[in-house]
């Protein structure tokens, strides 16, 4: 028998249990999921928008494959910092994958960037996805604008999360308080900014067009913006994707001003790059200083002097992520990924025995779900070839049982049922479909259920 762990239960950990086990060259893997928190899907339950049913209906083929007979989830076990050391974790394991992602969000470096009301668009997520380590997170909703920077999917889904009313977010999972706070949100002009042109953008067209079939708000875009871009006037020879959307936001600005029902406005607005956060003398974002940029022909931007301010109450960077150090594995600081060939993790140029990686941590920030089905593959491709010598490791009997000897607490499947039950009850109570507990204390409590 080989025994391995995955780090991580989204996608990409998900995957790469399913592809030790669905293989036919070592008969008899058994694979522990770990997650740090006490429930599983990673980014499908905490990064995805709470209005993209389709998108999170993606839990279900999830949990197909940790419902496996020869897998097990094992959350609420911190790895690393403060959690189980790597060395201690090969005492358990033949092999350990780590599947941890890019924690870390892009900064702008620009002044005024720490001021309060200037926050990172993955913590509004987490906030409004009910992350547990987000329940103290307060955003500045009561000011009338609010400006997005980036033009991503990120930037598009928290665009189109504070421009929607509070009836159509409540068939959703959102938590109660992030529900009640953005029901009371007085922000009524929504600014996306890149600081290139839509032809550029790294949003995709279906995420572009949900922004205008908004009922509750309407979509403008500065015709004087579009005209900067070189594909303007002839997007025949861009990619499909970058072509469509081109055609979106030009759909919308010629679209002839019109009287509009909508209480919201998205203004996308493009070829200005953040400058500054301006401050509003007490410590609090006033709106932020962009600078024009126009096409520098090479691919790129270049400044141009001229400075326009669009005031606002909240600033959200949605900029991209990076990865962080994982403790105890090496970590390409440049690339924030850690050294591997082809999955196996390297340490001092030379393969580390029985460690591997895989997804963002692997590879970078890059690509859609399914892009870590390929990544994941070939990561198992190399456990798996290295089985025979991995198999002669000596490990503990019973990880679940060490690790509770240990002083954890693990949540195993059960206690996950439990808390999908309590999150069903307390959407009932609330006149809901079922809602996200947000705490460490109330989703603990509810695992403890499936003991």
């Amino acid at each position: 028998m080989l025994r391995v762990a995955v780090v991580g239960s989204g996608p990409s950990g998900v995957y790469t249990a399913q592809s030790l086990v669905e293989q036919t060259l070592v008969p008899d893997v058994r694979v522990d999921v770990l997650d740090r928190l006490p429930c599983p899907y990673g980014l499908v339950r905490y990064g995805v928008a709470p209005d993209h049913e389709k998108i999170k209906s993606l839990q279900q083929n999830l949990r197909t494959v940790l419902e496996h007979d020869r897998i097990g989830f094992v959350g609420n076990v911190p790895v690393g910092e403060d959690g189980v050391p790597p060395e201690r974790l090969l005492e358990l394991y033949h092999a350990v994958v780590y599947c941890v992602g890019a924690a870390r969000d892009r900064r702008l470096g620009v002044p005024g960037e720490d001021l309060a009301g200037s926050c990172s668009a993955t913590d509004f997520v987490s906030w409004y996805s009910a992350h547990p380590d987000a329940v103290t997170h307060a955003f500045a909703l009561d000011g009338r604008s609010a400006v997005v920077i980036g033009v991503g999917n990120v930037a598009v889904d928290v665009t189109r999360i504070l421009a929607r009313g509070p009836d159509e977010l409540r068939p959703t999972d959102v938590p109660e308080a992030a529900l009640g706070a953005l029901a009371a949100s007085g922000v009524r002009e929504v600014h996306m900014v890149g600081r290139r042109g839509p032809s550029q953008a790294r949003f995709t067209t279906k995420e572009l067009r949900e922004l205008g079939a908004l009922p509750s708000a309407r979509v403008a875009v500065e015709p004087s913006d579009l005209a900067l871009d070189p594909a303007y006037a002839d997007p025949s020879g861009l990619p499909a994707v970058n072509r469509r959307n081109l055609e979106v936001v030009r759909g919308w600005a010629d679209r002839p001003p019109e009287p509009s029902g909508a209480s919201r406005t998205i203004r996308l607005r493009f070829f200005l790059r953040p400058v500054e956060i301006l401050d509003d003398g007490a410590g609090r974002v006033a709106g932020v200083r962009f600078e024009r940029t126009v096409p520098d022909g090479t691919g790129g931007v270049r400044g141009t002097g001229t400075y326009e301010d669009i005031g606002a109450g909240l600033v959200l960077r949605a900029v991209g992520y990076r990865g962080a150090p994982p403790a105890g594995l090496p970590f390409d600081p440049a690339r924030g990924t850690v050294p591997h060939a082809a999955g196996r993790v390297l340490r001092d140029g030379a393969p580390s025995p029985g460690e591997y990686v895989a997804g963002w941590i692997k590879r970078g920030p890059t690509g859609v779900i399914g892009t870590n089905r390929p990544c994941a593959k070939e990561t198992a491709g190399s456990l798996l070839a290295d089985a025979q010598w991995l198999a002669r490791r000596t490990v503990l009997d019973d990880p679940v049982a060490v690790l509770r000897a240990w002083g954890l607490h693990p949540v195993e499947w059960s206690g996950w049922q439990a808390i999908e039950q309590a999150e069903a009850a307390l959407g009932r109570s609330l006149g809901r479909g079922p809602v996200k507990i947000p705490d460490w204390p109330g989703l603990l409590a509810a695992a403890s259920n499936g003991d």
